[in-house]
């Protein structure tokens, strides 16, 4: 039977210490960039997306050694994302998991070069050449294409965008769904479709994990929504209440926090089920997408 605080454990070890390798070191010139870039990358994130990659690669026979460095590329475009969030043009927060922002340490102009220069590090990751990896050219350029895409105008930064821009607004269900599935989820699509690629997953493989990273990711969102209103402000490190203060488009906003939790659990339920056709080596994914609806930060 999984334990699942054990595969954490095991794999964030990995990947932290496989992001320390791919990271320039803080002594480097310019000093001060790498030193901010290192600060926010190893602030204590969860790991979230990482993980999920690893697990979707070892879930349709993969190995981990085939699919970390995309791993901490995506952790390192996951963190850039964070860096900018928090600035004072966009959410102007003074603390990220316990810890001051970026910006507040570093000062504003070298916080955003950090998160540019993540940005660039994780492509550079991505388009490394590694022999041992046993994927094809043709596999790492679709990988490329998918994360680029996830984090771009058409994910990640169009659903910020659409975040910020509804700020305040009276929104509909629709747009909401929008901002999750794009700001959050398009990455956590991204990097099970990216494991089961790496993997060498056939169709039907892909397809279900593509099905379980849509459904978990919008579930992740709504679990963050829920927590910004009922999360113990230690175990976040970062101040609660801080959607509603903005007049942010959530979930709970709209149609409440018991009809949010019950949507996240379905959520949760339709992510397990996309994973039957993948069998015991799916578990992994199983019971992460339950501690993603179910956790307390």
């Amino acid at each position: 039977m999984l334990n699942l605080e054990t595969y954490i454990s095991e794999r964030v070890t990995q990947i932290d210490s496989a992001l320390d390798r791919f990271l320039p070191m803080g002594e480097r010139l310019p000093a001060s960039l790498h030193q901010a870039m290192r600060y926010s990358v190893f602030a204590g994130g969860k790991r979230i997306r990482p993980l999920l990659m690893i697990a979707a690669c070892e879930a349709v026979g993969g190995s981990i050694k085939s699919v970390l460095p995309a791993a901490c590329a995506m952790e390192m475009i996951h963190t850039y994302s964070l860096i900018h969030d928090d600035l004072p043009a966009m959410d102007d927060d003074d603390y990220r998991r316990g810890r001051l922002t970026n910006h507040k340490v570093f000062g504003e102009a070298t916080a955003i070069l950090a998160g540019d220069a993540l940005l660039t590090q994780a492509f550079i990751l991505l388009a490394g050449a590694d022999p041992d990896s046993g994927s094809s050219a043709a596999d790492k350029l679709r990988v490329l294409q998918i994360i680029a895409t996830a984090a771009g105008s058409l994910g990640m930064v169009g659903g910020q965008v659409v975040d910020m821009e509804s700020e305040t607004k009276s929104v509909e269900l629709p747009i909401i769904e929008y901002i999750h599935t794009h700001k959050t989820g398009a990455l956590i699509l991204a990097a099970l479709q990216t494991g089961a690629i790496l993997g060498n997953a056939d169709n039907q493989a892909f397809a279900a994990l593509t099905r379980y990273g849509e459904c978990a990711g919008l579930a992740f969102q709504i679990a963050d929504d829920i927590l910004d209103i009922v999360g113990d402000q230690s175990l976040l490190g970062k101040d609660v209440g801080s959607d509603v203060h903005r007049g942010k488009a959530t979930y709970p906003a709209l149609i409440g926090l018991a009809e949010s939790r019950r949507r996240a659990e379905e959520l949760r339920d339709m992510a397990i089920d996309a994973l039957a056709p993948l069998g015991s080596e799916a578990e992994p994914l199983r019971a992460l997408v339950s501690f993603i609806v179910d956790r307390s930060r």
